[in-house]
């Protein structure tokens, strides 16, 4: 399947100047929720996630994405895999597991976004899981921002990236952006401003 293909095809591949929630700045952004809307691709996009799962031999128990970006892709996935779906939200600004989810000790739990740039919100996420005795066994997303290295892939691990190199990273697809410090940025340079998606209804 072509990754690019389906974020273009589905208005979710978009140029500009955004403001990325790492604080730098990109010409590009990816909207995963406008790929996601259509329940027939997602859960395309996520068979074909799965199988690569499946092909590595990984045993998993649970999905568990935090929210709000992963959690589509995070039910499908788990839909795909014949395993439950849970999924660790912000209170008060920290991650945390609650509505009753509980992670039972040794549990094998796989770590799901919809996208992966340097992995933080779903590290913190996976530090929940482990607090509560589960074993994360990997991380996957639907793409992957080129900054960690996916099971498969060409790409090799960037400083960025804050993913253990001892857990497995699955993946759809790379997209390589260029990002840039606010005081770098060329798009800035150039009389451009910057905005965080979703700050002008997209």
């Amino acid at each position: 399947m072509n990754l690019k293909n389906i974020y273009i095809d589905a208005g979710a591949y978009l140029q500009g100047h955004f403001l990325l929630s790492s604080g730098k700045h990109s010409e590009f952004y990816l909207q995963s929720a406008k790929v996601l809307e259509d329940p027939k691709v997602a859960e395309e996009l996520a068979k074909n996630l799965a199988k690569i799962i499946q092909e590595y031999g990984l045993k998993v128990d649970t999905v568990c994405s935090p929210a709000l970006g992963g959690v589509l892709a995070g039910y499908e996935l788990a839909r795909a895999l014949g395993v439950r779906f849970i999924f660790a939200e912000r209170v008060a600004g920290e991650m945390t597991i609650r509505r009753g989810f509980e992670v039972k000790a040794g549990e094998n739990v796989l770590m799901c976004e919809d996208i992966i740039t340097t992995g933080g919100s779903v590290l913190e996420a996976s530090r929940e899981v482990q607090k509560q005795g589960g074993v994360v066994v990997g991380f996957a997303a639907l793409a992957n921002r080129g900054f960690c290295k996916r099971v498969g892939g060409d790409l090799e691990t960037q400083p960025t990236c804050k993913l253990p190199n001892d857990v497995p990273f699955f993946a759809l697809g790379d997209f390589e952006f260029d990002v840039y410090d606010a005081d770098e940025c060329p798009l800035c340079k150039n009389g451009s401003v910057a905005y965080k998606p979703g700050s002008r209804g997209n």
